[in-house]
């Protein structure tokens, strides 16, 4: 099947042909006859199988000119990199149309983005946060928007974003079409599509969790954390075939310590990209390694959804991730349109159930590969590695206190008072020696 066997018009056939597109992915041909029917649609696909453009094709059939200024489509995507992407792609595929798509998030200034917003757009790309504070600043209203995307929602739900989800939500009209595309679903996904959509036709490529068949994996068994290193410049070192490569960690502090240690070996072919670092460093560190100027770059899981880089050659796993999907985006960034990618993890000891789980998501047992004759195993821990020696700690009864008395003192003898009560008689006779009377009663 070709672009031309499906209902397209003529100037997304012509954006395609430029593009260079000729045929359709599984994904995009089994979703756009259902899209096109009006149904909600939930598609399942792995990363680089062509999520994007399988939302956008039937979405931007179906769009007509109009002269209102608020959006008819509405893309939400939990990444700053992921929303220029898809701005791109939209605008890539709208080439010979007016269609105007606008892309906001968080991290730069909101009145810029409002001020471009008022000016009117038919498709608008967000981020959920910059998308609700958007909405509530009165910057465009919702009652003209037609199709809802929503893409890579676990993702949206890991970071956070359940609560401005919701409202945002809960702002749109009700008639409307709904479509979310993920390569995983979640009971928290399941839930949230039995509440805001209206029966959702499932549309899977590639069943939840199955591997790509195009990316070759491997583990390599190490001991601990400065191996892992000396593993990974030794690869870096001997393999020439890895010119464009990704290498995942688990944390932004671990990303900026192992990009101090390679820089010093192979300068000003290292980036380092997670989510504290700056707008116009997590762009420019993309485009230096999208057009070759990295060799590598060191990212967190932010970059397993977020970026869409041809021709990755290697994904390096310097970890392996405790959500057993996360491994399957990581992958997914290498072997992306029918091209061969490999992908080699790095697991010491403490990390084997990590393995097991991905292993039983995917139902598929990884490789396990010798390491190089020439790798120096190091013998130095790191403080998390260092074997923890657990002392009982014997709690000491306190002494009880005595038995403590009133909170005041004794007053002193002078001090004392006491009342007596003294009948007139009485002071009388001390007084005259005899009772004092008024005398008889007449």
């Amino acid at each position: 099947m070709t672009f031309d066997d499906l209902n397209l018009n003529t100037p997304l056939l012509s954006a395609l042909d430029d593009l260079g597109y000729t045929n359709p992915t599984t994904i995009q041909r089994k979703v756009f006859s259902v899209v096109m029917s009006g149904a909600d649609v939930c598609g399942i696909a792995q990363t680089g199988t062509g999520k994007t453009f399988a939302y956008l094709l039937p979405c931007l059939r179906q769009w007509k000119f109009t002269k209102d200024k608020n959006p008819q489509i509405l893309i939400i995507v939990p990444t700053r990199e992921l929303v220029a992407q898809v701005v791109e792609a939209v605008k890539a595929l709208s080439k010979y149309t007016s269609l105007v798509a606008v892309g906001v998030y968080g991290g730069v200034n909101i009145n810029t983005q409002k001020a471009e917003v008022e000016k009117g757009l038919d498709v608008l790309v967000a981020t959920p946060g910059r998308l609700y504070d958007l909405a509530m600043n009165g910057a465009f209203k919702t009652k003209s928007i037609r199709h809802l995307v929503i893409d890579e929602v676990d993702e949206m739900l890991n970071l956070g974003f359940r609560t401005q989800l919701k409202n945002i939500l809960d702002l749109l009209p009700v008639r409307r079409q709904n479509l979310m595309f993920s390569a995983t679903i979640t009971e928290e996904v399941e839930q949230l599509m039995s509440t805001y959509f209206n029966n959702p036709v499932r549309v899977e490529a590639a069943p939840t969790g199955t591997p790509l068949e195009n990316i070759v994996q491997t583990i390599y068994n190490v001991p601990n954390f400065y191996t892992k290193v000396n593993l990974l410049e030794l690869l870096l070192a001997t393999n020439t075939e890895m010119s464009k490569v990704l290498v995942f960690v688990a944390t932004k502090k671990l990303a900026d310590e192992l990009y101090e240690q390679l820089e010093a070996k192979y300068p000003g072919t290292a980036g380092v990209i997670h989510s504290n670092k700056e707008q116009n460093h997590r762009f420019n560190t993309v485009k230096q390694f999208q057009e070759g100027n990295y060799r590598f770059i060191i990212a967190t899981d932010i970059v397993a959804r977020g970026i869409d880089i041809s021709e990755v050659t290697h994904v390096i796993n310097f970890d392996m991730p405790e959500v057993p999907e996360n491994y399957i985006h990581r992958i997914g960034r290498t072997g992306r349109a029918d091209k061969k990618g490999i992908a080699v993890t790095f697991v010491t000891e403490a990390e084997k159930p990590n393995q097991a789980a991905v292993e039983a998501l995917m139902k598929y047992t990884i490789p396990v590969a010798d390491l190089p004759a020439e790798l120096i195993i190091s013998d130095v821990l790191t403080e998390d590695e260092k074997p923890k020696v657990f002392m009982k700690i014997i709690q000491l009864k306190t002494p009880a206190k005595d038995a403590a008395g009133p909170s005041f003192h004794e007053k002193s003898a002078k001090n004392k008072k006491v009342n007596f009560i003294v009948r007139k008689k009485d002071r009388m006779m001390k007084k005259y020696g005899k009772p004092i009377s008024r005398g008889q009663k007449k």
